[in-house]
């Protein structure tokens, strides 16, 4: 398939029930976060039914996916790159320079249409498997010779969080996901800090759910620590969505903290 193949296909299930529904979900109305988007009104089970039809487009088509104006079709292209992230990613191609180098193309892609990502879903279905598995993998990225090179992905990190784009903010806490899944809580809390004084709601639930994810996944107590030092300041909706999964007893210690504080 072609991308202009892949887009003809999505825009022949255009459903108009289903895209009110989504306009007003996406919060797409003035003055709402997600104005200006636009849906043909796709489930995300057909949107990755149309994935697996066009898993072997060539990646130089993936860009024409990512800056259609429709809402799916760029999820179409995001999740397109994740499903190639993840094929060379599997434990036997980690240290493949073939493998390594097809990575890095996904990732510089990505990085080069990141505004494309510009709702929280088209955030949350590529960053943790694109940016997260990258965390995590030999690169060449940032350096001439395979390796970490984990400065570097710092600092694409912090150029990510320090930007005015809400979206790119969120990829660099909601990417930390996948590396705390795989047992490395630094870069989460390096980042749940940055933006713990975040003013959108979507970042402070972001926050919350990723300090929740780093404490469940890697160690309850580094949470705890966390929250001694941050609870009193940290906004409602991210303390509330850090605690989730604690005891009705500690959830109320927490809360109480904050509240007297």
């Amino acid at each position: 398939m072609t991308a202009s193949e892949v887009i003809a296909v999505m825009e022949e299930q255009r459903n108009e029930a289903q895209r009110k529904v989504l306009m007003r979900f996406f919060k797409t109305a003035e003055g709402e976060y997600g104005y200006g988007d636009e849906f043909l009104g796709l489930k995300v089970p057909q949107t990755r039914l149309v994935v697996r039809q066009a898993t072997d487009l060539p990646l130089g088509e993936v860009p024409q996916l990512l800056h259609s104006r429709w809402h799916e079709v760029r999820l179409c292209g995001l999740l397109l790159m994740v499903d190639r992230m993840e094929r060379d990613s599997r434990r036997r191609l980690v240290d493949n320079p073939v493998a390594i180098a097809r990575r890095d193309e996904i990732v510089q892609m990505y990085l080069d249409h990141a505004p494309c990502a510009n709702n929280w879903d088209l955030v949350d279905l590529s960053a943790p498997k694109i940016l997260g598995h990258w965390l995590l993998l030999p690169t060449r990225l940032g350096g001439e010779e395979i390796g970490l090179h984990t400065d570097y992905k710092l600092s694409v990190l912090d150029h990510l969080a320090d930007s005015n784009n809400l979206w790119l903010q969120r990829m660099s806490i909601v990417c930390t996901w996948k590396t705390s899944q795989q047992g490395d809580p630094t870069f989460c809390l390096r980042y749940a800090e940055r933006h713990l004084h975040h003013t959108h709601d979507l970042m402070h639930k972001a926050v919350g759910w990723m300090l929740r994810e780093m404490g469940k996944r890697v160690n309850m107590d580094l949470l705890r620590q966390f929250l001694e030092q941050h609870a009193h300041e940290m906004p409602r909706t991210a303390l509330r969505y850090a605690i989730e999964q604690m005891s009705d007893d500690e959830r109320r210690y927490w809360k109480d903290i904050r509240t007297r504080e």
